[in-house]
């Protein structure tokens, strides 16, 4: 999954290696400090949209988006979060804007939001360790959009349940109520493939 906007170039002459002296040097034109930007988090944000979308042509479009809407709120961009919580932040919504439109599009067509997910992984020897994180994504997309952030953001990102909260803007109790759910939902879908195996998170 390519989420490059920009042709990926190194800065030359003296190194700029700090997140704020790169969107310091973008804001003033600097396409290769932007470039270095993307490269540093386009992994993180794939994982992000990947884990909410599946990997699908949205996700790639979502990807690029979101940099996009990063490099035109550059000039906005304070850091009073950390540039990889303002970046998944960005993933999220966009993510769950993506999750609408396609609900809206099955409906015209009187199909279930449930119709768009691929078959089932095949496991062909069983069931598989918890870390095949292809199965875990498409039990995932089984999940409703407020549950699967949460998971995403926790299960495939590693986020602290503070920093999810600040991601999605909840509540803390919110996202313990949602993770808590989540995951004995997300157990019941897996269960055929883990037997009793927990897949909780902490």
């Amino acid at each position: 999954m390519d989420l490059r906007v920009v042709k990926n170039t190194k800065t030359k002459g003296n190194a700029i290696s700090t997140d704020e002296q790169l969107v310091d040097a973008a804001r003033s034109g600097d396409q290769k400090a932007f470039a270095e930007l993307v490269r540093k988090y386009e992994a993180r944000v794939a994982a992000t949209v990947i884990g909410m979308l599946g990997n699908c042509s949205e996700a790639d479009d979502v990807g690029q988006e979101t940099f996009i809407r990063f490099y035109k709120a550059l000039d906005s961009y304070r850091g009073d979060s950390s540039l990889a919580t303002y970046l998944t932040r960005i993933a999220i919504n966009l993510s769950l804007n993506e999750l609408k439109r396609r609900k809206r599009r099955f409906s015209l067509f009187s199909r279930s939001a449930t119709d768009d997910l691929p078959d089932v992984p095949d496991t062909k020897n069983g069931a598989l360790p918890y870390e095949d994180r292809e199965l875990v994504r498409w039990g995932l997309r089984k999940l409703q959009p407020e549950f699967r952030a949460v998971l995403v953001l926790r299960l495939l990102d590693g986020y602290s349940t503070e920093e999810t909260a600040q991601i999605l803007r909840v509540p803390l109790g919110t996202v313990l109520s949602r993770l808590a759910r989540a995951q004995m939902k997300l157990r019941d879908i897996l269960k055929p493939f883990y037997g009793d195996e927990s897949c909780e998170t902490t």
